[in-house]
Parts: C-alpha cells; structure tokens; sequence
C-alpha cells in the first residue's frame, strides 16, 4: 500500500515538516557530491551500534548521540529518500499542527533517537551503519494513529498487476503498515545483518515511542477551535558498504 494523501485538514502551515523535508533532501544533494568519499562520510556520520554503545570504540560523544542525531537526514538511495519523504509530506503536518513547532521538533528528534536505539537494542554487536529518517517518521505515523483514527488516507493498493486506489481510515492503514514491519522484524531475530537491509527495529521502536510522546506533550488535550485550512496534496539504492536503512 502506498499513501497518496490523507484526508485530513490543518490550521496552519507545516513550517517545521518543510524544514525537515529540506534538510533530509539537502543532505541527500550532499551525500552525492561526495562521490569516492560517500563511504568514509557514512563511517564517520552515522549510527553504529557496536561502535557507539558502551564497550564500543567510540571516544566521542557518550552513546554516539551525536552519529544518532546525523544519521536521521542520510539516506542510501533516491527511493530510499523519496518513500521517507512521501510519508513525511503526508503525515508530519497534522502532528506538527497538534503539537505546535517547538514540541514537534523536538518530539521527532526523540522518535529518531528512540528508533536508532531500538535497533540497537536488538543487535548492539551490529557495525553495520545505521542511517535513515524513518525511525523518526514511524514515530510519526504512531501518534497520527493515536490522534486520528478515523482521518482517511487514499491509497494505492498494487497487487501483481491489480492497481486500486481507496479510502481506508487510518486506523486501518497504520496498524497495516505496523504489522508489515512487526513480522519481518520478528523473522530477522538472530539473524545477521552482515548484508545491510531493512533496519526492522527502528521502525518498531519508532512506532510505539509515537504514541507515547504524543501524550507526554499533551497532544490528547483537545486543540483550540480554528478555522481549517485544506493542505496540499500530499520510502533503494544502497550504498557499496551494506547499511541499515530506516
């Protein structure tokens, strides 16, 4: 299932969301002009958890805040790029619009931070680098959950050569969208992740902080009554080294 757009209206413009759309694809642009020194960059600037976790080599700052913080605007390929992108465009500007732009940012730094150690958490031996936005987005996605159940997202459901485009509430969509990070996560315990791939993990642990954080910043409080506006309409090519991507 991709997202097209969601149904669902805001009361001011998504300034925070733009901001962080522009900076994953600036990073992106960055990532390219490197050309030979892309891998040296990635070694350097993203999450590893056998590296940065305690009894890791890491000499800089404590538990690599600073490679987690980074390691959210990178990417490992256009697609990997634009499908993070395409669900941040579409789900971002309601949290934003929930929680205001201060508690936003900071609520999506700690949905990123929250994915990055999750992983972690499964695989703390991993030197495989972790990089990628949609830990944070996932965070995203489960606190639109929690705050609009019943918004609409149109959706393009493709099966082999079947295209159908619908209306499911989020609260069907989401779940959906969980479950297909849930069950090859659960899969991929105990297995290597010499190869890089799919950083399940981050996901998982980027969906449940969501939630939580939503409520920790108030964002079940009942917002002040406002005259909406609709929005606009509305995740790979990897590098040579193997990566985690989220």
């Amino acid at each position: 299932m991709i997202p097209l757009r969601d149904l669902n209206p805001t009361a001011r413009k998504p300034v925070v969301t733009w901001v962080l759309l522009g900076l994953n694809v600036a990073l992106f642009l960055y990532e390219l002009s490197l050309g030979e020194r892309l891998q040296d960059f990635l070694l350097s600037a993203a999450f590893i958890p056998g590296l940065h976790l305690p009894g890791g080599m890491d000499t800089g700052i404590p538990l690599g805040l600073d490679n987690a913080l980074l390691s959210m605007f990178l990417h490992g390929g256009f697609m990997h790029l634009a499908g993070n992108m395409l669900f941040l465009w579409i789900f971002g500007d309601n949290i934003e619009d929930r929680l205001g732009r201060l508690r936003f940012i900071l609520f999506y730094l700690l949905c990123g931070f929250a994915a990055s150690y999750a992983q972690a958490l499964v695989d703390p031996q991993s030197n495989i680098p972790l990089i990628g936005a949609s830990g944070a987005i996932s965070g995203v996605l489960g606190g639109y959950l929690l705050l609009y159940p019943r918004a609409r997202i149109e959706t393009l459901l493709i099966l082999g050569f079947f295209f159908q485009r619908l209306r499911v509430p989020a609260l069907v969509f989401l779940p959906v969208w969980f479950l297909m990070q849930l069950l090859p996560g659960l899969m991929a315990l105990g297995q290597s992740s010499g190869q890089g791939g799919v950083a399940w993990f981050a996901h998982i642990g980027g969906f449940v902080a969501g939630p939580l954080l939503v409520w920790l910043f108030g964002g079940l409080r009942k917002p002040p009554s406002r005259s909406p506006t609709l929005p606009p309409f509305g995740r790979s090519g990897p590098p040579s080294r193997p990566s985690l991507y989220h």
